[in-house]
């Protein structure tokens, strides 16, 4: 037991670790998009104007400084992969979030090199970010799930939490999805404005698609929280979840409007990251809350914690 316990807590770590990374490397892609570095490196990959090591120009650095976070997330994911599929057989769910923690790490990082190579549409490019999204979101996933293992090998057993309503239990799901594709409006309209794109097809501009899909979003996340802590006082972590989700939302609305009255382009530059963030925070808590509902569906067994098994 203490051998398990013990591969469990390195397990947790290496999952913390590379969730910080994997935070690191989207904040990177955000940096290289409002600092229009891309081309810091030419149209080369992996090599930075043909040289391993970049020279020493403002955008050859945060592009090469990106692409080493990433390639750092990269191997962390790996490691996380394989130290989850050996060591905590009897999570397949954490074995899982750990494999599409590499696999969109890998499909992103792949689409990043070819933007790099060829020129890529404001429509692609903003995927690129849902798919960094997606990384960030398995990886934080992962983390907490690892992290609530150890907790549950390590204390006294907690009762098994009562389920939750297959009405919750869709909301919540078609909540996350629609905060995706929100995400999604916001990404393809950053890129529309660096590529200097006013409509998509002739038909909406992106920033009236945004701000429309940002609205109902708020009022999406106002309706997650509420009914989260208001209907399940036995189920502490989804009542946390709520609350932290409509503490990002608010904090995504008060960033927005600072943009609009922000002038100044070194600052507005890090307002706009912090956004980004944010949401891709919010996603991830969202994603993990939807897990998390899943588990607790009426139409599933429940199943008991590690201290109960053993």
């Amino acid at each position: 037991m203490n051998s398990l316990n013990n591969k469990i807590r390195i397990l947790k770590w290496l999952a913390l670790v590379t969730c910080i990374v994997m935070f690191l490397a989207t904040f990177g892609g955000g940096v290289v998009t409002r600092t229009d570095s891309g081309l810091g490196c030419g149209r080369e990959f992996p090599l930075c104007n043909g040289k391993l090591v970049p020279a020493h120009t403002i955008a050859s650095l945060i592009e090469f400084s990106h692409r080493s976070v990433s390639a750092m997330a990269g191997i962390l994911s790996i490691a996380s992969f394989v130290g989850f599929l050996l060591f905590m057989k009897h999570r397949k769910d954490l074995q899982l979030f750990s494999l599409l923690t590499l696999l969109f790490v890998i499909i992103q990082g792949a689409m990043g090199a070819l933007a790099v190579i060829f020129s890529q549409s404001a429509a692609v490019m903003g995927l690129h970010f849902g798919f960094a999204l997606i990384a960030f979101a398995s990886a934080t996933m992962m983390t907490l799930g690892a992290w609530q293992e150890h907790a549950d090998s390590r204390y006294t057993p907690r009762l098994i939490p009562g389920r939750v309503s297959r009405s919750y239990r869709n909301f919540i799901w078609l909540s996350t999805i629609y905060t995706y594709i929100a995400v999604y409006s916001g990404a393809l309209l950053s890129h529309s404005v660096i590529q200097k794109v006013v409509n998509i097809g002739g038909f909406i501009s992106p920033l009236l698609l945004h701000q429309i899909s940002a609205g109902l979003l708020f009022v999406i996340i106002l309706a997650v929280g509420h009914y989260s802590y208001r209907y399940h006082p036995h189920h502490r972590d989804i009542r946390t979840l709520g609350v932290v989700s409509v503490v990002l939302i608010i904090l995504q609305v008060v960033i927005g409007i600072i943009l609009l009255y922000v002038n100044r382009p070194e600052i507005y530059m890090f307002i706009v990251l912090g956004h980004m963030l944010v949401i891709a925070s919010l996603f991830s808590i969202l994603a993990y809350l939807s897990y998390r509902v899943w588990q607790l569906s009426p139409d599933r067994k429940l199943v008991p914690t590690q201290a109960q098994r053993t």
